[in-house]
């Protein structure tokens, strides 16, 4: 049994569709592909936040969607951290305030994570009392990654975290993906267009082009197949 097991079609008024299928048992799986290949709607169908038409996802042997057995959890059921691209921070909450908002909605038992041990992994101790709009783009990524894994999150979708960072933050902000990733186990789909994030975060690759997947395998197999 694979830990990720996706098979799922989609269908936009635009007449654009994704039909796609594959699986994985890696710690960080890839989908790699170009803008409009279909990767954040994929990410969109396992976080529940987009219905496919037809199909079936799993995560750990949970069933998350299953159009023939007419199950579709909620979101918030589906015990997944989401890290948007530029980190979609609430505005109104200060960096404490966005950490623990998931958080303080779950059952104490139910809290896989200490807020003081994600802060100190994350390095976000100076930014606590701060709002958001005062956040440089390195740590607003951090703090949504903080969020995400502060929400009781057995699974972790990242969506292009680094695209809306300058070069001189991203290589920090990869090393804090990658710390977060390493203390809590925590599997993560991750998705870019870059085949150099790819080398970086991955251990498993799903190249998609126009809503299809067009190769699944090892970074170095699927990116020489490329030739990048």
């Amino acid at each position: 049994m694979s830990l990720l097991e996706f098979d799922c079609r989609l269908r936009y008024a635009s007449g654009f569709q994704i039909d796609a299928a594959f699986s994985s048992d890696a710690a960080v799986t890839a989908l790699w592909g170009p803008s409009g290949s279909g990767k954040t709607s994929i990410l969109s169908m396992i976080a529940g936040l987009r219905r496919p038409d037809d199909g079936r996802i799993k995560l750990a042997g949970r069933v998350l969607f299953d159009r023939r057995q007419r199950i579709h959890l909620r979101p918030e059921r589906r015990q997944i951290g989401y890290v948007f691209q530029g980190g979609l921070l609430f505005p109104h909450l200060n960096v404490r305030g966005n950490l623990v908002y998931g958080w303080r909605r779950r059952r104490a038992a139910a809290r896989r994570m200490a807020v003081q041990r994600v802060v100190e992994v994350l390095d976000l101790g100076e930014t606590l009392e701060r709002m958001p709009h005062t956040l440089s783009g390195g740590q607003r990524q951090r703090v949504a990654l903080g969020r995400a894994l502060l929400s009781g999150a057995e699974w972790l979708l990242l969506d292009e975290p680094l695209t809306a960072l300058d070069e001189s933050l991203k290589e920090r902000v990869v090393q804090y993906v990658e710390l977060a990733l390493k203390e809590w186990r925590i599997p993560a789909v991750y998705v870019t267009h870059d085949p150099a994030e790819v080398r970086r975060m991955a251990t498993w690759v799903v190249r998609l082009e126009g809503g299809r997947v067009r190769a699944v395998g090892a970074p170095q197999q699927v990116l020489a197949h490329r030739g990048t």
